[in-house]
């Protein structure tokens, strides 16, 4: 598992000795689902390689874009999921080939107690998903399409590292929260 050293800088060195020991490295491939609506969610996922995007549905069944996760992120909701022993309301989706460390629920609390810079990351995360949500928010109520679309397109290339961005209109719209009529 020396691909998580990635969270040397992040971690005490006990911590990622205890990552070590009771993570699990999973990898995943593009497309893959990762989390799913109305499933419960049995681990805590912190991104080392590739890239998350995180879906939620409305009641019509259409499907909205809240962010991405990638290297040494995590999903705030799998986190509050976990702990509250709830079903999951988004999805996860491999945008590209992934591979993840999956934090066993027994864990999450213990460290949370236990390691201040556990206690730091997970508070970081939920802070920076609520300003991504919020953004999101801004975006949709106070922005035109086309500025959107070219927000949305420079986030796909600064997460690829590719000026080629694959993903056809229909994904686009859905992704914007938008129709292509």
């Amino acid at each position: 598992m020396e691909n998580i050293d990635i969270f040397g800088s992040v971690f005490e060195p006990a911590l990622v000795k205890e990552i070590h020991q009771f993570g699990e490295l999973l990898s995943f491939k593009e497309g893959d689902v990762i989390m799913d609506y109305g499933k419960y969610i049995r681990m805590m996922p912190m991104v080392i390689k590739g890239t998350l995007k995180v879906l939620r549905k409305e009641e019509t069944g259409k499907e909205i874009l809240l962010y991405y996760l990638s290297s040494n992120e995590s999903c705030s909701m799998a986190y509050s999921c976990r702990l509250e022993a709830k079903k999951s309301e988004v999805k996860a989706i491999a945008e590209e080939d992934v591979e993840l460390i999956a934090i066993p629920h027994a864990k999450l609390d213990e460290w949370l107690c236990k390691y201040p810079s556990w206690k730091n990351y997970i508070m970081r995360s939920f802070n920076l998903r609520f300003l991504e949500l919020l953004k999101s928010i801004e975006s949709i109520a106070f922005h035109k399409l086309d500025s959107r679309l070219i927000a949305y397109l420079k986030e796909k290339q600064r997460l690829s590292g590719s000026s080629v961005i694959r993903a056809s209109h229909y994904l686009i719209a859905d992704e914007l929260a938008t129709s292509r009529a």
